[in-house]
């Protein structure tokens, strides 16, 4: 129950929740208060001080905003409401001093400190340090980590604000970091001088506030001054989790996230933040036409001609990859029905029903998660599919809600009821234990791996009843960021993939790279990087990466988001909805359009819930037809979480975590 207390902040009078601390109270009137330890996303430590506040009629002595709840203050001795100030000389004195407490050991880095620009403790120095130290002994000095690949350590500059202790064990669920010793010898460091093992362990770069935690790939390779910034969408899962690129001249330099509470908080995942040498690897820069059995560099024009060539009169399919925005996968299906063929985005082989989006999207939010009482994973691996999520449902795993499995035994970093691993677990889960489990708000979350086999149209419609049977929400937990997009414009075909490619002559293929197309259909490649869908191709069209254009995507809640472009594509490639207007006025039956506003147009003309951007549609329930379930255990959808599309593959970072990843599952050998 939510208790109001009035009280005074810098002469103003404010009515908060008593439950809120004094930090989060002076932000409600627009005061701001220094922090180091203290986050918002994380429990409270109270360890660095420099938040301290005046509590007028308490201890003569300032305390500490972050750990005082405005519940804890005394009303004056006639009644008078409780003052707190945060500039009067003692907030002043106290503030000052505990700055020169926490630069007597910090190192004179500024200058070369790959932090500098974007520190805390820099900007905080300037506003409320003083110009003077009296301490001269020697600084002390402390052996830097080694926490793998990504994080960087320097830890002379370490504070011991604990961020990253609590963000490891609170959020990531890996309780790997720790302080030890006491006094002059207390220390950060990792357990037995382990690497980190988690996908989220990138975020703790953000979260230190000095020097101590930097990124290992971008370390020393540019200042932030130099860099343009541009807020887009990370396509490296279905999330669809908000990220600013920052980019120098012509090339990305660095992912930070941004905050979004309905989709990924201030989080990002591993991949999705350093994936980005993949954009400078491996690029298409040309056209090619494959001549005498090898591919040769052309012109456009001739590219073009012959690509309209080879499709004229033929049957065409056109398949959908996982990185495509909504409006290529729009051109793509109106340029290849118009020439009387079928496009696919289904290229898993997931048995997603077309045209209803409660079986496709669901109807759960991913802020849902957050008020879950119950939530119940079937045929999937949040960790690896989708880690911020996984974050997520960890959260709610810590506010009491129960976690049932039903799939692969794996570790989740949260614990929950094994359930068994097969689809005659779902039905005996349906049958018997649905009702007693999933009380309360609860989401039933299936992956793309319960839905990939034969069955899956049977396995779907089980966990509908069953979302129907227990009142629960349904969330389909994608894989592929472009996925929901394209099925929301209709790029299925009936039959599925094989049916579709059987029956082709000519293959479009955009950007799909994870799928083999049998020897004898002519192949059109476009796309970014040279997979192994352009080693397959007879001609490949160069497109944009998904920082090199303006797109639509809509995430696995069904949430359409803006990815803006932050740069431009390398040598000739072009847009991809550019491309495939070109390749229409060269078969003759041009598009009805001639810019990207005029296709979003058309798209949200035929499509309305598309222009709802950042907002999550509701989708009426419609539970499929039921079919029989098979008896076989359910697998894994993503097969290695570094190494899962073109861009992850062509970058040198992702597969030395790939290996790293995979040297981890062989146990250790004892010598002999």
């Amino acid at each position: 129950m939510t208790v109001l207390r009035k009280i005074i902040i810098d002469d103003q009078e404010i009515e908060v929740d008593g439950a809120m601390t004094l930090i989060q109270a002076c932000e409600q009137v627009g005061v701001e208060i220094p922090r180091f330890c203290y986050h918002e996303r994380l429990s409270i430590a109270g360890n660095c001080r420099m938040c301290l506040v005046e509590v007028v009629g308490g201890p003569p002595k300032p305390a500490a905003s972050c750990a005082m709840q405005v519940r804890d203050l005394r009303p004056g001795p006639e009644g008078q409401l409780p003052v707190v100030k945060t500039n009067s000389p003692m907030v002043k004195k106290a503030r000052e001093g505990v700055m020169e407490f926490l630069l007597i050991n910090h190192p004179l880095d500024c200058p070369i400190c790959d932090q500098g620009g974007e520190c805390d403790l820099q900007d905080q120095a300037m506003a409320y340090g003083v110009d003077f130290s009296r301490f001269r002994e020697p600084k002390r000095a402390t052996e830097d980590l080694d926490l793998g690949p990504l994080v960087e350590t320097h830890m002379t500059r370490c504070i011991s604000c604990t961020r990253c202790v609590r963000f490891t064990s609170e959020v990531a669920g890996v309780m790997q970091m720790g302080q030890t010793g006491r006094g002059e010898d207390s220390e950060i460091t990792s357990y037995l001088g382990q690497t980190l093992d988690s996908n989220l362990q990138g975020n703790i770069i953000d979260l230190c506030p000095v020097g101590a935690l930097v990124s290992k790939p971008y370390a020393f390779t540019a200042r932030p001054w130099e860099l343009g910034k541009t807020e887009s969408i990370d396509v490296m899962d279905a999330l669809g989790s908000n990220i600013r690129v920052d980019t120098k001249g012509r090339e990305v330099m660095r992912f930070l996230p941004r905050n979004h509470d309905g989709v990924n908080e201030e989080w990002l995942a591993d991949k999705s933040r350093f994936v980005w040498d993949g954009l400078r690897r491996q690029r298409l820069d040309q056209p090619y036409i494959r001549e005498d059995g090898k591919l040769r560099p052309t012109t456009w024009t001739n590219a073009l001609e012959k690509a309209a060539l080879a499709m004229t009169d033929k049957k065409v399919a056109g398949l959908i990859g996982d990185l495509v925005p909504v409006e290529a996968a729009f051109a793509l299906k109106q340029l290849v029905v118009g020439l009387g063929g079928s496009v696919e985005c289904r290229t898993d082989g997931t048995k997603l029903p077309a045209g209803n989006r409660s079986a496709y999207v669901g109807t759960a939010t991913i802020e849902d998660i957050d008020s879950a009482k119950a939530i119940q994973l079937i045929g999937t691996n949040p960790k690896i599919e989708a880690p911020v999520l996984n974050a997520r449902i960890r959260k709610a795993w810590g506010k009491g809600a129960n976690i049932g499995l039903v799939g692969e035994k794996i570790d989740l970093t949260y614990d929950y009821v094994h359930m068994g691993d097969s689809r005659a677990d779902l039905a005996v889960l349906l049958k018997k234990k649905a009702t007693e489990l999933l009380k309360g708000p609860s989401i039933v979350i299936v992956g793309q791996a319960a839905l990939q086999s034969e069955d899956g149209s049977a396995v779907l419609a089980a966990v509908m009843e069953l979302c129907t049977k227990t009142d629960s929400k349904l969330m389909i937990l994608h894989t592929a960021a472009s996925r929901v997009g394209a099925m929301d414009v209709g790029c299925t075909t009936e039959g599925g993939l094989k049916t579709l490619i059987e029956k082709a002559e000519v293959v479009y293929n955009l950007g799909v790279d994870e799928i083999d197309v049998d020897p004898g259909a002519f192949v059109i490649y476009q796309g970014s990087h040279g997979d192994r869908g352009a080693h397959r191709a007879d001609i490949i069209l160069p497109g944009a990466a998904y920082t090199e254009e303006n797109g639509l995507f809509v995430n696995t809640e069904g949430r359409p988001q803006l990815a803006q472009r932050a740069g431009f594509a390398p040598g000739e490639a072009k847009e991809n909805w550019a491309i495939l207007r070109a390749l229409s006025a060269e078969l003759g039956s041009v598009l009805a359009y001639d810019s990207l506003a005029q296709l979003r147009q058309v798209l949200v003309t035929e499509f309305p819930h598309l222009s709802m951007i950042d907002q999550v549609p509701i989708n009426d329930w419609s539970v499929v037809a039921s079919g029989k379930l098979g008896t076989g255990a359910f697998g894994g959808a993503v097969d290695d979480y570094y190494l899962s599309n073109p861009i992850a593959r062509a970058s040198a970072l992702m597969a030395e975590l790939s290996s790293k990843a995979k040297a981890r599952i062989i146990a250790p050998m004892a010598a002999e």
